[in-house]
């Protein structure tokens, strides 16, 4: 085995902690790859059931300007205030390893994902007797991994995490609901000891139309694909090595940073805008785009033998020469995009101790647009002064989109950002939090903890209240779990809003929102 690859297979093995189909980052790329004594498949999985109960999450403070509510309310009864909801998911990751160990092949499959619990129906709702096979089921990742005398190889479709999660997230939380993923060739390798990591991405290609064999597709418009180029250098150690170090009274420094570019020369907006009835695709329905994005991001950890820093921050800049989305109809100002994120967390306590705690903070650049701009779809109607969500670029007088958007799937609370906004944005948090560990058996643990969490808008045009403080939530959470993969997690939250949700136009104040949660999971 030449040094570099001897080096690099030393450095994997420091690493290995998981066996799945994870490939969420650099860091795990090939983390498993070792010799075996036979070609060897594993199976590891988790079966995850959540049943969950809304109360008033619309603030009983009426419609936004535009007619619409914060959250949905009882169809019969509009006045109601429970709304329940129950899924599940079937999470399997399948690993394949040569004898050698220098090779592994790896897939993940959600199979259902999150299909809500009792929607497969047969026939009317009250006579029916079973439940059809259920449909969603996924396909998440499937990729190769090989060790070469200059670095570990991968390629394929595999989860993209970095840092935090906070702004690429591989999903990979038990109550995650969604995750990155990346069609990417990336190659990773030791220097000076640091991982050195650089990858292209297939980021989306398009249109495609059937060849004459009607077997596969063929891309017809090259320069409308868009692709993404990343380069990275860290210093890591996993949680075991950490944890070595920590109770040997040591401190471990962990850091980080990627730059990532993505481009896109021609765009062919008939492909993908929702319309009635599909148009055929004709060279009329080319048009000039010239999007160029960059992202940069940083990414620290300080473990200390009884407590733990860790800040991420990102800057992404874009551009977008031609914004229009309709051939022939052309602006004469280019689209632009400066966003700025940064999410920090602290914990007091080494992970063993009964009680630990922390306080967290995070920051999402905001934009002067009304609304937060989270779930604004193509071609929607620029947002009205006291509206929830909407378009932060509205041509051809507002051709810039500020607002800075936390990954779904990083968590800060369970109503105001999870469930109503949909993800942080436009916002400062600050959220301490403590946990207790009642009770530690040889077998289970039974945990308490706390988290408190202080909402305020950067930019106050964006609020419903025109006003900058939006809530405060509190979220306490009861759970247990076994040594050999059995959970249990009771979670309650309750928002208490402010100023910034309040309905100016019908002068109505919002009102507090409750949600209770029960999660079972069940992994192997």
């Amino acid at each position: 085995m030449s040094a570099p690859r001897a080096a690099l297979a030393a450095l994997l093995a420091m690493t290995a902690l998981t066996h799945d189909a994870r490939a969420t980052g650099f860091t795990d790329v090939g983390d498993d790859l070792r010799k075996h004594p036979r070609s060897t498949v594993e199976l590891h999985g988790t079966l995850r059931l959540r049943g969950e109960g809304l109360y008033n999450l619309d603030l009983d403070r009426g419609p936004t300007p535009s007619g619409q509510l914060f959250f949905p309310v009882p169809l019969g009864d509009p006045r109601g205030q429970w709304l329940g909801y129950g899924d599940m998911r079937l999470r399997l990751d399948l690993a394949a390893y040569t004898l050698g160990g220098g090779v592994a092949v790896k897939v993940r499959v959600d199979a259902p994902d999150n299909v809500a619990l009792g929607s497969d129906y047969t026939g009317a709702a009250a006579t029916s007797m079973t439940l059809r096979p259920s449909a969603p089921v996924r396909l998440k990742r499937a990729y190769g991994e090989a060790l070469t005398p200059i670095g570990l190889l991968a390629a394929g479709r595999m989860g993209s995490h970095w840092g935090l999660g906070m702004l690429t997230n591989g999903g990979d939380c038990v109550d995650c609901d969604s995750g990155d993923a990346a069609d990417r060739v990336a190659l990773v390798t030791p220097l000076l000891g640091h991982l050195v990591a650089a990858s292209f991405d297939v980021s989306a290609i398009g249109p495609l139309v059937a060849r004459p064999n009607q077997v596969r597709p063929i891309d017809v418009e090259p320069r409308a694909d868009a692709r993404t180029v990343t380069f990275a250098v860290l210093r890591w150690r996993n949680d075991l090595a950490r944890a070595r170090r920590r109770k040997a009274g040591k401190a471990t420094v962990d850091y980080g940073a990627y730059v990532a570019h993505r481009w896109q020369t021609d765009d062919v907006p008939a492909a993908y805008l929702p319309v009635v009835e599909a148009p055929t695709l004709t060279a009329s329905q080319v048009m000039a785009r010239g999007f160029s994005a960059t992202a940069v991001d940083g990414w620290f950890r300080l473990t200390l033998p009884r407590a733990r820093v860790e800040l991420e921050a990102a800057l992404l800049h874009a551009t977008v020469d031609q914004p229009s989305l309709i051939p022939g109809v052309l602006l004469r100002e280019p689209a632009s995009s400066l966003q700025i994120g940064a999410a920090l967390e602290t914990e007091l306590g080494a992970p063993e101790d009964r009680v630990a705690g922390g306080v967290d903070a995070g920051y999402a650049s905001g934009d002067p647009a009304f609304g937060f701009g989270v779930a604004s779809s193509l071609g929607a109607a620029p947002p009205k002064p006291g509206d929830l969500d909407g378009p932060q670029a509205s041509g051809p007088s507002d051709v810039r989109v500020d607002n800075f958007r936390f990954h779904p799937d990083y968590r800060v609370d369970r109503l105001l950002w999870r469930e109503i906004i949909g993800t942080v944005t436009d916002a400062i948090y600050v959220r301490p939090h403590v946990r207790w560990r009642v009770v530690e058996t040889q077998n289970a643990t039974l945990t308490a903890s706390l988290a408190g969490v202080a909402s305020f808008a950067v930019m106050i045009a964006s609020t419903p209240g025109q006003s900058s403080p939006l809530g405060i939530e509190l979220d306490p959470t009861l759970a247990y779990q076994t040594r050999d993969g059995f959970g249990v997690a009771l979670e309650h939250a309750v928002l208490f809003p402010l100023a910034g949700l309040d309905n100016l136009a019908l002068n109505l104040k919002a009102k507090p929102a409750q949600l209770a949660r029960v999660r079972l999971t069940y992994a192997f």
